[in-house]
């Protein structure tokens, strides 16, 4: 008989005799290696004594002990050095005793380039590689693309790509309903454009009053020389100016860069908002709702919000939390490090900031109510679905498949998640279809290739399924055939135990009448007004916007394709230029050697394996 694993104090506690007062990291794990909880400490030894005792723990710690087989240790020079190895770990390894922020998406910046004798204003995310002033975080692409919508209409700034600049010989439409000063045809010099661009950089700097000065005096001189046109112009940039300032919301007066953390805990469920203030101007808000670990306090939770939000973003100035954190100094000290410069946590009392600290905890605490009631009503559909279909128990994640194509053209797969929380559009992927079931509009084809894709990975990746990453449920679009050949194809794969229900038009294609079929049980309808019809309407819907929206940017895509894509050493900047010098990919085709070789940044090297390429499909 195989003898249980021992767990709990007293097998933390043997590892006491082996730990000194050096800082590090630690890791609890489970009996069957499952990493529990990472953690730091200023002194291992100390810290691991703690869990040693065999009491007077708080109910999340007391389950993590109890269920405790073994630890690891990794001692570090400092305990900054073990806070930043702490949370590459807890984002690597996803423990479930950790806070964990699951959405760390980059947030959008405006953008006005310096590449360019003519910059161009637009939005931006990702790594700051291109030349150029940035301005944000701003909360959300909505936030961004209403800003710059103002912006062009006061400053009159391009936001054309370069290739298009360089094209035009007459102004486009955005000249025409005065939100771009038209510079590609010399409607504006490049010193008067040099002009927009400072002072829309003053108003992102958020010295809006000077600009509104200028404006103003500007406008009085074209009207004083009876310039009325140029002073109705003026007009209304500074009304479109003053229409930014009014959809910009909270503008507070003292407080020029900062960001707005407030932290709602309600039966162990959190939402931290985060408010971006930048320029004295808000510039939108986002809210989050980081896994707290099975129970974790507010100081906890914080602290871990605040190491893994910043871990690949640059903190402002200024962060005014709603609560302590575990570690000040110390988190201070890290992000610091990030930025390159100080960064001061502060927890105001009174005044202005505790007033924008007051309305981030207002709608954290609204955005969590909102969420949990949400959460319930999921819940149910869940439950409902377990019940209408016969399942084990409550799918925690369902995955639907689609596949969108023209004839066989641009074929692309895709695969949309669900779960108690909702859509989870983080985990969303589209496949582009590459065997020929795709070119052979074979949908059974298609399905087989973006399943086998799907689990060849995820076998690859997490073989033991302890992550949350595998389905309880796949829902796929089509009859007894689809599930028959999908069954057929999970089997191959090995995975053959994941429930699987097939979603069919009925009866004259309706909404309302589908068919549901499951390997080996006659097909059967649900009620109209089931709740649970309605919540697989609106997944399957879901995963055909999906699949034909993935579809259909592929479609764009190649739509600007031309052969010179396929030539080796013909990137975009020398696909420009030969399109601008001969006019068309066919030119370039029927050019010479000699013709190729007199373009610009065309070496003679280049001008002839264009040449050959060309030769060889004639």
């Amino acid at each position: 008989m195989t003898e249980k694993p021992r767990t709990g104090h007293e097998v933390i506690q043997d590892y006491l005799r082996t730990l000194d007062g050096s800082p590090g990291v630690y890791r609890m794990l489970n009996a069957t290696s499952e990493v529990l909880y990472v953690g730091k400490a200023r002194n291992l030894k100390a810290r691991v004594s703690n869990y040693a005792r065999p009491s007077g723990h708080s109910g999340r710690i007391a389950r993590m002990i109890h269920e405790t087989a073994s630890m690891m240790f990794l001692t570090t020079r400092t305990e900054l050095e073990a806070l930043l190895l702490e949370q590459n770990l807890i984002k690597q390894l996803k423990p479930r005793y950790n806070v964990l922020l699951r959405d760390d998406k980059s947030f959008p910046n405006i953008l006005i380039s310096a590449e360019h004798p003519f910059p161009q204003i637009k939005k931006h995310r990702g790594k700051k590689s291109e030349k150029g002033a940035y301005f944000g975080p701003f909360a959300s692409a909505g936030a961004v693309n209403r800003t710059l919508n103002q912006l062009q209409k006061v400053f009159l700034l391009r936001n054309c790509s370069d290739s298009m600049f360089e094209s035009r010989t007459r102004p486009c439409l955005q000249y025409q309903i005065k939100r771009c000063s038209a510079p590609c045809v010399e409607k504006i010099s490049q010193q008067g454009y040099a002009t927009l661009v400072a002072d829309a950089t003053r108003f992102l700097e958020g010295k809006t009053t000077s600009v509104q000065a200028d404006l103003a005096r500007a406008m009085a001189q074209a009207s004083e020389a009876m310039e009325f046109e140029r002073a109705a112009a003026l007009r209304d940039r500074i009304k479109a100016l003053t229409q930014v300032q009014q959809t910009q919301g909270i503008n507070p007066a003292n407080v020029a860069e900062a960001d707005v953390v407030a932290l709602h805990l309600d039966h162990g469920q959190a939402c931290v908002q985060v408010f971006f203030i930048r320029a004295n101007q808000s510039w939108g808000n986002r809210d989050f709702y980081p896994k707290t670990g099975a129970g974790a306090e507010e100081p906890e939770i914080m602290e871990a919000f605040l190491t893994q939000f910043y871990d690949d973003k640059d903190p402002p100035r200024l962060i005014l939390l709603s609560h302590p954190v575990e570690n000040p100094d110390l988190v201070a000290e890290a992000l610091a490090i990030r930025a390159g410069r100080k960064v001061e946590l502060a927890i105001p009392q009174r005044g202005e900031k505790a007033e924008l600290l007051e309305n981030a905890a207002r709608n954290a605490r609204e955005s969590l109510a909102r969420r949990m009631a949400e959460s319930t009503t999921q819940n149910k559909l869940l439950t409902g679905l377990a019940e209408a279909f016969d399942l084990d128990a409550s799918p925690q994640r369902i995955e639907v498949y689609d596949n969108s194509h023209i004839q066989g053209t641009n074929a692309v797969g895709g695969m949309i998640v669900a779960g108690a929380e909702g859509f989870l559009k983080s985990q969303y992927r589209k496949y582009n279809i590459k065997s020929e079931a795709g070119a052979n509009s074979d949908d059974f084809g298609m399905m087989k290739e973006v399943l086998t894709r799907r689990f060849e990975r995820l076998l690859k990746e997490d073989p033991e399924r302890k992550s949350d990453m595998w389905p309880d449920l796949l829902l796929i679009d089509g009859g007894a055939g689809q599930v028959s050949a999908v069954a057929g194809i999970m089997s191959e794969l090995g995975v053959d135990d994941i429930a699987m229900i097939g979603v069919a038009k009925g009866i004259d294609r309706d909404a309302g009448k589908e068919e549901f079929h499951r390997p080996g049980t006659r097909p059967f309808a649900l009620q109209r007004n089931d709740p649970v019809l309605y919540f697989i309407q609106r997944l399957r819907d879901e995963a055909h916007r999906w699949a034909i929206g993935a579809h259909r940017a592929k479609r764009a895509k190649a739509v600007s394709l031309t052969p010179l894509d396929d030539i080796p050493g013909i990137g975009a900047t020398r696909k420009r230029a030969l399109l601008q010098h001969f006019g068309s990919a066919k030119a370039v085709a029927r050019a010479g050697l000699a013709d190729l070789q007199a373009v610009s940044g065309i070496s003679d090297a280049t001008a002839k394996t264009i040449a050959d390429f060309f030769s060889a499909k004639a």
